[in-house]
């Protein structure tokens, strides 16, 4: 298949990229590359740095559109939510009326956990009440939302992922945000010598051990999720999937993984609870299970183990 794929320069964008390539098929990556970085859209992908806006250009002909292209840092949606509105909302909607011009019949969502909010079950489910605490969340339950329109109004196949917790690398690729605000790369940090502690915000939670509880997903699992979402998109249906392993890690067990995987002693400073942080999101993987045939293959101590070689590279 011939498939765009917007913001395929970031992390998970350009490791699905790569996968898609080692299935053999045609791939464009269109990136502004205000976050996401040249060198890491692999060799045999196209690339098209230009605003999401644009993507029009490069549609003729495409069979599917995998779309990553996103800002996504919670904080920053409090501080200036009319960028995530624009950014976020208003660019895919005009992918999608770019997507109709050119009668591209089908798109993979990257989606998130952050729709949910703070919902008192566990593991969550995708009938679980969505009710984001934030703009990004908010942001990206309406694409949800509109994606459900499109394919009802117009026969689109769409498939959203909601993502929980991703870490580890593929193919040479690896997490390299600034900021970073994800754990497992924090903490590798304080042992590659970059920090010299690790924050833990918050030790009383309800949890075995008091610090907040997390499902954690290789991304290797994650891209794999996507071909296959690709593979069941059905004309005028909109399909939701979360993506976890049903299995929570707290923070000081992921601070113990990788002082073992990298023999480093990783120093921590116990900080106060942040505003918003819910105390356990766990994922039910049970839907992607039975209606993709998607089940994660890598636990904890491998997402650390790629995530600090990555690191070390």
């Amino acid at each position: 298949m011939r498939l765009l794929v917007t913001g395929g320069a970031g992390y998970i964008g350009s490791v699905v990229t790569v996968q898609l390539l080692e299935a053999g098929h045609e791939v464009i990556v269109l990136d502004d590359l205000s976050t996401g970085h040249r060198d890491a859209v692999p060799d045999g992908a196209a690339f098209m740095q230009a605003d999401l806006r644009d993507a029009g250009r490069v549609l003729a002909g495409a069979d599917a559109v995998l779309h990553f292209a996103a800002k996504a840092l919670v904080a920053e949606s409090v501080a200036h939510p009319e960028r995530y509105w624009s950014n976020n909302v208003v660019s895919t909607l005009a992918l999608l009326g770019a997507m109709r011009y050119a009668r591209t019949p089908a798109i993979v969502f990257s989606s998130t956990a952050a729709t949910y909010g703070q919902p008192d079950e566990s593991p969550i489910t995708e009938d679980t009440p969505t009710l984001p605490l934030n703009p990004y969340g908010h942001t990206k339950l309406a694409i949800d939302h509109a994606l459900t329109g499109e394919a009802a109004a117009h026969g689109l196949a769409a498939v959203s992922l909601r993502y929980f917790n991703v870490g580890g690398a593929y193919g040479g690729r690896g997490e390299r945000h600034d900021p970073e605000t994800h754990l497992i790369p924090n903490v590798l940090a304080v042992a590659a010598g970059h920090k010299d502690a690790v924050d833990i915000y918050g030790t009383d939670y309800p949890t075995p051990d008091g610090t907040a509880v997390r499902d954690y997903l290789h991304v290797d699992n994650l891209a794999r999720a996507h071909l296959l979402a690709l593979d069941a998109a059905v004309a005028g249906t909109h399909q939701i999937y979360n993506l976890g392993t049903g299995t929570g890690y707290s923070v000081r067990e992921v601070v113990e993984t990788c002082r073992r995987i990298t023999g480093h002693p990783i120093p921590s400073v116990d900080r106060d609870r942040r505003p918003g942080d819910p105390a356990v999101l766990v994922a039910s993987g049970q839907r992607a299970a039975d209606k993709l045939g998607w089940v994660p293959q890598h636990g904890l101590d491998r997402i650390v183990a790629d995530a600090w070689e990555f690191m070390r590279s």
